[in-house]
């Protein structure tokens, strides 16, 4: 199995943790955190080596991975520093914060030969695997719009001064917690966007990014799609696809890192609504796997640089629509 150290012992690193805990594909056995002695009782539960220092895991030649979870800023030195080391990456969405950053992290994991992987676990959830199929294989018709949300309650509690607060290191309310993850389906369903139109609202937590965001989305074959992420109210999440011959849309019962099912709906002109409902499987450990498999040679990994590099792109130019109140055109790359 290939051995990871994980960068950042926060809700997400841990909810790492325990997925891959059963993972025979690969094995955390280090943990890294600015803090480390708030961690040391969970450190030794789950067995892991704790340390504070990035640079001495990266010189570990035991390690063959690192995963961060870290905050988004830190996101393109870290990786890196991890394609410099020889390491493999995964990156926590989102993989930057502009386009260029987005890019340097590719390019420097090309260059050393070093597969980055990034979290977007949405993409293994078998209803959006299902979405996938159908846009893909023509059987909705021409494909017209999209929309989606994915609003939830989890983060309310967030103290002010998180970085999940701040205007810089989280934009656009909740988009680089949530909305990420709309726009990465949009870009492997769609391919590159062409312009944005963002509007953000501060309605109760007072945090600087905001507590809503909403955008419209042009993609450069014509679709044009929308999508929505409350931070303050249930979870909702819901994706559709209009075609010319057919809808399809899913809807979950809960957060991808809870069970819980999701049920699909093709409505095709003319005929009853077909209605399927699959069980839920852990798509977070589903991505990591994959990226395992991928690094040993044993698969492909899914996610093209192109649109890992695409999907950042639509991140900027949202903060950028949302802070000026105007539309942001995307330049081809």
């Amino acid at each position: 199995m290939l051995k990871a150290a994980i960068v950042g012992l926060g809700w997400w690193g841990r909810t790492i943790i325990t997925r891959m805990a059963h993972s025979d594909r690969m094995q955390i056995v280090t943990a890294v955190d600015v803090d480390p002695a708030k961690h040391e009782d969970y450190a030794r539960e789950n067995g892991l080596e704790l340390h504070s220092d990035y640079e001495r895991v990266l010189a570990d030649p035991n390690i063959d991975c690192v995963i961060l979870c870290t905050p988004n800023s830190l996101h393109t030195t870290q990786v890196e520093a991890a394609a410099k080391a020889g390491k493999h990456v995964f990156c926590e969405k989102p993989l930057a914060l502009t386009r260029a950053e987005a890019q340097r992290s590719v390019d420097a994991c090309r260059k050393a030969g070093v597969l980055l992987g990034i979290g977007h676990e949405r993409r293994f959830e078998r209803a959006m695997q299902e979405v996938r199929r159908l846009v893909r294989s023509g059987e909705l018709g021409t494909i017209m719009h999209a929309e989606s949300n994915f609003s939830h309650d989890k983060l309310i509690n967030v103290p002010q001064n998180d970085w999940r607060r701040s205007s810089k290191e989280s934009p656009a309310a909740g988009m680089t917690a949530m909305g990420i993850h709309l726009s990465d389906a949009y870009v492997n369903l769609f391919g590159p966007a062409q312009e944005v139109y963002a509007l953000t609202a501060n309605r109760v937590l007072n945090s600087e990014n905001g507590d809503v965001v909403s955008v419209l989305l042009r993609f450069e074959n014509g679709v044009t799609a929308y999508l929505n992420a409350v931070l303050y109210t249930p979870l909702y999440l819901r994706f559709t696809v209009f075609g010319t011959k057919a809808w399809v849309e899913f809807r979950n019962d809960t957060h991808p890192d809870t069970p819980g099912p999701s049920t699909l709906t093709v409505q095709v002109t003319g005929e009853e609504p077909k209605i399927t409902q699959y069980d839920w499987t852990d798509s977070v450990r589903e991505n990591l796997d994959s990226f395992a498999d991928a690094v040993k040679g044993q698969g492909d990994y899914i996610f093209t640089d192109i649109e890992k590099v695409g999907n950042i792109a639509i991140l900027e130019a949202i903060a950028v629509s949302a802070a000026s109140g105007q539309p942001v055109t995307i330049k081809p790359a």
